[in-house]
C-alpha cells in the first residue's frame, strides 16, 4: 500500500527549515511520491530543484491566476525549457480565481488559455486552478480542447454536474483536506457520487490542513487523513482508496512504476 501527494508546494518558505524532516515523516505515513506545484517563476528552478533531489518527488510548473499579470515575455521561454526536464510531469497551476482577483479577470482567462495551449504543445497534462470561476473555467476547458491535455482539477469546489463534465472531458477529481472539515458535509455528498476511479488525493500543503491538524501548516505526510475520510465516504477500505488514487495519480501524470 502507498499514497501519493498529488499536489503540495515544498518549495513555499513554510518548509525551508525543516524540508528534509517533512518528506521523511511523509515516507512515514506511506507517502511514496510528491507532486511539488511551482505557481510562479521565481518557484520554478526551486520547485525542479528539489524534485531532482529526490527521486519520488516530481515537479508541476505553470503560473497560477494569482500571478497572471506577472506573465512577460520570458516566461513562456523559461518554462518551455525548464519543462523539458522528464521530472516535470505536468503545467500547472493554471486557471481562474475570482474570489480574490490578485490578476485582472480578462488578464486571467488570457493567460489560462495561452498556458493550455503551451501544454498542448508540451504534451504534458494540465492541473487547473478554480476558485469562484466555475462556468468560465469549464468554457475555456471546452473552448481550448483542453480534453487533447487532460489533467487535474485541483482542490474542487464545483457541484456534480460540473465535475461529470470534467470527467467527461478525461479530467480527474483532486480532494484536498476540507473534506475532512465539519462544515463540508456539502462537498462529502458530492464526493460520493463521483467514481473513486476519477478521484485523486492531495493535500495543497501548506494550505488547507485537515483534522486533526487543522490550523497548524499542513504537509503531505497528512494525505493519509483525506483518505481515510475518503474511504469513509464512499464505504471501502483504506486500502482501496490508497490502490485506485494512487493508480490514478500515475496515470494521469504518465509514471511507470
Amino acid at each position: 500500500m502507498m499514497l501519493i501527494d498529488s499536489h503540495a508546494h515544498l518549495e513555499m518558505p513554510d518548509f525551508k527549515k525543516d524540508l528534509e524532516v517533512v518528506i521523511q515523516r511523509a515516507k512515514e505515513s506511506g507517502v511514496e511520491y510528491i507532486f511539488t506545484v511551482g505557481t510562479e517563476k521565481k518557484d520554478w528552478r526551486r520547485a525542479l530543484e528539489i524534485a531532482n533531489s529526490h527521486p519520488t518527488i516530481y515537479a508541476i510548473l505553470g503560473v497560477h491566476p494569482h500571478n497572471a499579470k506577472e506573465i512577460d515575455d520570458q516566461t513562456y521561454p523559461m518554462l518551455r525549457e525548464l519543462c523539458r526536464d522528464k521530472k516535470v510531469r505536468a503545467l500547472g497551476e493554471m486557471g481562474l480565481d475570482f474570489f480574490r482577483n490578485l490578476s485582472p479577470r480578462d488578464t486571467q482567462l488570457k493567460r489560462f488559455r495561452e498556458q493550455i495551449g503551451v501544454a498542448r504543445e508540451l504534451v504534458l497534462p494540465i492541473v487547473v486552478h478554480d476558485r469562484e470561476a466555475h462556468r468560465e473555467t469549464l468554457e475555456i476547458l471546452k473552448s481550448e480542447n483542453a480534453e487533447e491535455c487532460g489533467g487535474i482539477i485541483h482542490c474542487f469546489s464545483g457541484d456534480y454536474e460540473m465535475a461529470k463534465i470534467c470527467m467527461d472531458m478525461g479530467f480527474y477529481i483532486s480532494i484536498p483536506g476540507s473534506i475532512t472539515f465539519k462544515n463540508a458535509e456539502s462537498f462529502r455528498e458530492i464526493v460520493k457520487r463521483i467514481p473513486l476511479e476519477s478521484l485523486l488525493v492531495e493535500t495543497d500543503a501548506p494550505f488547507l490542513t485537515p483534522e486533526p491538524f487543522r490550523g497548524k501548516r499542513n504537509e503531505s505526510g497528512y494525505v493519509r487523513y483525506t483518505a481515510q475520510r475518503l474511504a469513509e465516504i464512499k464505504k471501502v477500505s483504506f486500502e482501496k482508496v490508497a490502490e485506485v488514487t494512487t493508480e490514478n495519480a500515475l496515470r494521469v501524470y504518465r509514471l511507470k512504476v
